[in-house]
C-alpha cells in the first residue's frame, strides 16, 4: 500500500427534505452573499429552485443566480460567473443539480480569485492557491462531485475536455442529498449515472499496487451494491430505498475512499472524455462503452485485476475454466449488466456510426501525452485499439 493522505471535511446532510436547511448551512460557513448555479429544467419545474430561493430568504442572505449549464459544462459559462461574482462580491457558491452544475461552480470558485485564466487550473499551467467556498444541493447521482475536490470543463476554443483535482480547496463545504430529488430522473440519465459511479471505482480498483486489500474489498462492496440496486431504481423510480443508496454510492465512488493507498489509473475516462468533447454524447453512457473496450485490451497485458473482478464482483464460476475464458465472461457479464438498464455499449449504438478514431487518438494525446494510464501504459497504438474495440 502506498503512503496516503485522507481527508474528506464535506458535512453530508442527507435524506427527505434536508434542501430546506440550505440557508442555515451557508450561513454556518461565512456566506454573506451567495451565487446560485443551476443548469435549468427539472430545477425549474420541480419548484426545487423556489424551495432554495426561500430557504436563503428566511436567513436573509442575498443571492443572485447563474443559470444555463450544459450537461457536459463549458467554460463560457464559467467565465460568466466568475465576472458575476467579480462584480457582484459573491462570496460563496451554491450549485443545484448534478456533476456539471457542481463542476462549473468549482471552475468559478477557484477561477474568481486567480488574476489569470481560470483555464490554467485544467490544463496544468497553475495550482489553485485559494478558492471560493462551494455548498452543493445534489439532484443526480453520478459524479460524485458532491463529495469530490474535482472538476471537469470543456474548452469550447480548442474542445478540451479536460478534468481537474484540488481536494483541499475543491471539496464542497457541504453537500445536501435528498434521494427524491432523484425520482423524476429520465431512466436514461438515471443508468448513464449508475454507470458512471462503477466506473470511478474501477479506475481505482485497477492498479497495480500491492497489500491494498481493504481498500480492494471496500471498492467490492460498494460495487456489488449499486448493482443490486440498480434493476430496483429502474423498475420503479419512487422507490426511496433504493434511490438512497444509489445516491451514497455514487459519492463513496469518487470521495477517495476507494483509492486510497493505490495508484490509480483513469485512462478510460480521458478516453471518454474526448468522445463526449468531440460527439456531446452523455459522460455515463460513453463510460458504457469505452471502459469494457479499455479492460478487453489491457487485460490481455495484464489479466490480474480483471480476474479477480470477474470472480468477486461480477461472480463468474472458475469451473473448468482459463483465465481468458473468466475474463471474457466477466467483461460479458459487465456489458450485459449496463445493457440491462438501456445503456449502449458499443459506439454505434451510442450514435457514432463512423467514429473518427484517428482524431480522437491524437486529440488524446495531446491533452494527455503519451503515455497514459498506470495499470497500463498507454501509446497511441493501443489508445487506438481501444476505439477500435469500442466500435
Amino acid at each position: 500500500m502506498e503512503n496516503f493522505v485522507f481527508c474528506t471535511p464535506t458535512n453530508f446532510v442527507f435524506g427527505r427534505g434536508t434542501e430546506s436547511q440550505v440557508g442555515k448551512l451557508c450561513i454556518e460557513n461565512g456566506a454573506t452573499r451567495v451565487l446560485i448555479v443551476y443548469g435549468g429544467g427539472s430545477v425549474v419545474r420541480s419548484g426545487l429552485l423556489d424551495r432554495v430561493r426561500t430557504a436563503l430568504t428566511e436567513e436573509n442572505l442575498p443571492f443572485g443566480e447563474l443559470g444555463g449549464v450544459k450537461p457536459n459544462p463549458e467554460d463560457d459559462l464559467v467565465r460568466i460567473g466568475i465576472d458575476m461574482v467579480r462584480n457582484e462580491h459573491f462570496d460563496f457558491i451554491l450549485p443545484v443539480g448534478g456533476g456539471s452544475t457542481i463542476d462549473t461552480a468549482k471552475g468559478i470558485a477557484c477561477g474568481a480569485l486567480y488574476d489569470g485564466d481560470f483555464w490554467d487550473f485544467y490544463c496544468g499551467k497553475a495550482k489553485i492557491q485559494k478558492a471560493l467556498p462551494v455548498g452543493v444541493i445534489l439532484t443526480i447521482a453520478a459524479a460524485g462531485s458532491e463529495g469530490s475536490g474535482n472538476s471537469v470543463i470543456t474548452n469550447l476554443s480548442n474542445m478540451q475536455k479536460l478534468s481537474l483535482r484540488c481536494p483541499e480547496h475543491l471539496r464542497p463545504r457541504f453537500s445536501i442529498l435528498n434521494p427524491e430529488l432523484t425520482m423524476t430522473l429520465p431512466p436514461y440519465q438515471t443508468a448513464s449515472g449508475i454507470c458512471d459511479m462503477m466506473v470511478h471505482i474501477f479506475e481505482r480498483y485497477f492498479n497495480n499496487t500491492a497489500e491494498t486489500s481493504i481498500t480492494d474489498r471496500v471498492s467490492e462492496g460498494v460495487l456489488m451494491s449499486i448493482m443490486d440496486e440498480a434493476p430496483k431504481v429502474m423498475a420503479n423510480p419512487q422507490d426511496y430505498g433504493a434511490r438512497a443508496n444509489i445516491m451514497w454510492a455514487g459519492m463513496l465512488a469518487h470521495n477517495g475512499i476507494c483509492g486510497t493507498g493505490v495508484v490509480e489509473d483513469w485512462a478510460s475516462h480521458f478516453m471518454e472524455h474526448e468522445l463526449s468533447a468531440l460527439y456531446g454524447v452523455t459522460h455515463g453512457a460513453g463510460l458504457a462503452v469505452m471502459f469494457p473496450a479499455w479492460l478487453t485490451v489491457v487485460s490481455r497485458i495484464n489479466p490480474h485485476r480483471a480476474k479477480q473482478l470477474a470472480l468477486r464482483v461480477l461472480h463468474v464460476s472458475p469451473e473448468g475454466k482459463t483465465d481468458e475464458e473468466i475474463i471474457a465472461e466477466g467483461i460479458a457479464r459487465l456489458r450485459e449488466f449496463w445493457h440491462s438498464l438501456g445503456l449502449p455499449i458499443t459506439l454505434k449504438e451510442l450514435g457514432i456510426e463512423n467514429p473518427d478514431i484517428d482524431t480522437l487518438v491524437r486529440n488524446l494525446h495531446i491533452a494527455k501525452g503519451e503515455p497514459i494510464g498506470n495499470y497500463v501504459k498507454l501509446d497511441r497504438k493501443l489508445t487506438k485499439e481501444i476505439y477500435e474495440e469500442a466500435r
